[in-house]
């Protein structure tokens, strides 16, 4: 094998040409303590930077077993590995004078959340293997064979040394970052056992820093949590020990008080609870189970033959509501359509936000039925529906109410959050419900399993022009996927661009495989899903690359069903 200083000695021939005889260094060079792979090398130096990997075999890495004894604590490893390899490429000087992207140095970066990425993989046999990129540099168009030589040799080297040998990093961090994932997954495995959705842990700081700064606020301006003595259990930690906290039981619970008392400030927190949360987030200990699901109204979306008629039947135009397909929903039928969409790939809570959501949707009071008579009115709303979710399907609701006392009625758990302080008030609000009816109607009647829907494969091409898979990702909120850009705004469970990179590159891979134009939503998702189980998110792209995230398979179908294109069959 070639070493680093063939390298060097090969760039600086190199110096001078043009730009694409960067090419002749692709290949593998032995370091000291790794190995380097140029995998990829960039066209032009205004071109996407090139990529590369470091492997570090066992002996060089040096983890320690307790790293390394499970699946998640080698995946928390590796979280910190990029943490600190993303640091060291921050803190290392690189000449950054050239033409284009020259000298660029970067590896993806994370957010609050701990996630399995493809920028940095710990194996079972405790070896390393990084995947970054690396503007190489240029003079114009021609090659700088001696920055490329300092970026290569030396400073690329001395990052990975300081970053990713375990000699060089803080134990005791490392072990704090592995626990801590641990720990977040062993009280989300308890929730079902004491008939709980979701744990906010005594002490949790949940405020945020801003709406783009997902760090949490200052702990002299922030107020820990506090359970209701009421609603507080206490879970078992395998390395922290007993915790007590706010356990939310399964069934329909309501967070109600005034405005900017911490209302939507619990909400988020349990939404990012389905994800484990690094050491000093304040919600590290804040869980709600796996299969929990953000849901909105989303005025404008395209809705591809969904089955909304438990929530909107018999429309004056006539439509189909068990099979509803319309270019441009309204609020009401766009947050009825998430919901079932939510369901089809098995949501067991449903998370809402009176703010975000249709109000038509949520209820109908007593006033306006005797007004506008049910023959009239399409719609049920939700406050009809979430009793028979919850009591014979088993679907829990959590919902943010501000402005409808009529949800008494129908919850479970009543939190009222007073300051960002809770207080359990399901007493009062029943005694209320009590003292108060509405004298609503219940409307809707029976719930009616959805209609099952195909998607079609021609509706799903990710090509562009003679690319057969074009995808190109802005943000969490915003992608293209071959001719269609997809609006993720109200998808607020992605959490870094990274997984909408990798939700698109599984359903270009899925295409023609299990999205086939036979296997049904349902099924062609948990397919999806299976497959990188068992093979990892490298089976998605024809190279392996260090850009995809973990993603679940509820935002993988919120993605499928946001393509403006999608066509659908029943099943």
């Amino acid at each position: 094998m070639q070493t680093l200083a063939d390298l060097r000695q090969r760039l600086l021939r190199l110096d001078g040409r043009g730009y694409k005889s960067y090419r002749e260094i692709r290949g593998e060079y032995a370091a000291d303590g790794f190995t380097l792979l140029i995998d990829h090398v960039q066209g032009d130096p205004f071109a996407e930077p090139s990529r590369l990997r470091a492997i570090l075999p066992a002996e060089s890495a040096g983890l320690p077993p307790w790293s390394i004894a499970s699946t998640p604590r080698r995946m928390a490893a590796a979280d910190f590995l990029n943490r600190a390899l993303a640091e060291a490429f921050r803190a290392t000087p690189t000449p950054r004078h050239g033409t284009g992207r020259s000298g660029e140095l970067y590896v993806l970066r994370p957010g609050q959340e701990i996630l399995s990425r493809t920028a940095m993989h710990v194996h079972p046999d405790a070896s390393v293997e990084a995947r970054f990129r690396a503007g190489l540099p240029a003079r114009g168009r021609t090659i700088d064979g001696s920055a490329a030589a300092d970026l290569l040799c030396n400073a690329i080297p001395a990052a990975i040394r300081a970053s990713l040998r375990f000699a060089a990093l803080d134990p005791d961090a490392l072990r704090r970052h592995v626990e801590t994932a641990e720990d977040a997954a062993a009280l989300r495995d308890q929730l079902a056992d004491h008939a709980l959705v979701a744990f906010v842990a005594d002490g949790a700081i949940l405020p945020r820093r801003s709406g783009v700064d997902d760090r949490p606020l200052p702990h002299d301006r922030a107020r820990p949590f506090t359970s209701p003595a009421s609603l507080r259990v206490t879970l078992h930690r395998p390395n922290g020990g007993p915790i007590t906290g706010m356990g939310i039981p399964a069934g329909v619970t309501l967070i109600v008080g005034g405005g900017y008392h911490g209302k939507s400030t619990l909400l988020r927190a349990l939404e990012r609870g389905v994800y484990d949360h690094i050491p000093g987030d304040g919600r590290e200990f804040v869980v709600t189970i796996p299969q929990a699901v953000k849901v909105r109204a989303e005025d404008g979306r395209a809705v591809a033959g969904t089955d909304v008629s438990n929530f909107i039947a018999a429309l004056p135009d006539g439509t189909d509501t068990r099979r509803f397909i319309t270019r441009n929903a309204s609020g009401s039928t766009s947050q009825a359509a998430a919901i079932v969409e939510a369901l089809e790939v098995g949501a067991r809570c449903l998370l809402l936000d009176e703010d975000t959501s249709a109000t038509n949707l949520l209820i109908r009071d007593a006033r306006m039925q005797a007004l506008i008579e049910d023959r009239d009115e399409p719609i049920t709303p939700l406050i009809d529906r979430i009793r028979t979710l919850a009591r014979d399907h088993g679907v829990s609701t959590i919902l943010v109410a501000g402005g409808s006392g009529d949800y008494f009625d129908v919850a479970d758990t009543v939190i009222a959050m007073r300051a960002y302080e809770p207080a359990d008030v399901t007493a009062q609000a029943r005694a209320i419900a009590a003292a108060h009816p509405t004298a609503r109607r219940t409307e809707g009647g029976s719930w009616r399993p959805p209609a099952r829907r195909i998607p079609l494969p021609r509706s799903l091409d990710p090509g562009r022009g003679r690319r057969a898979v074009s995808i190109k990702v802005w943000s969490e909120d915003r992608a293209l996927y071959g001719t269609e850009e997809v609006d993720l705004r109200a998808i607020d469970q992605i959490v870094e661009p990274a997984q909408v990179r990798a939700i698109a590159a599984a359903l270009a891979w899925g295409r023609g495989r299990v999205l086939d134009g036979r296997a049904d939503i349902a099924r062609a998702i948990h397919a999806i899903m299976a497959a990188i189980d068992a093979h990892g998110l490298d089976i998605v792209q024809a190279e392996p690359t260090g850009d995809l995230a973990s993603f679940r398979p509820f935002e993988l179908a919120a993605f499928l069903n946001r393509i403006r294109g999608l066509e659908t069959a029943p099943s």
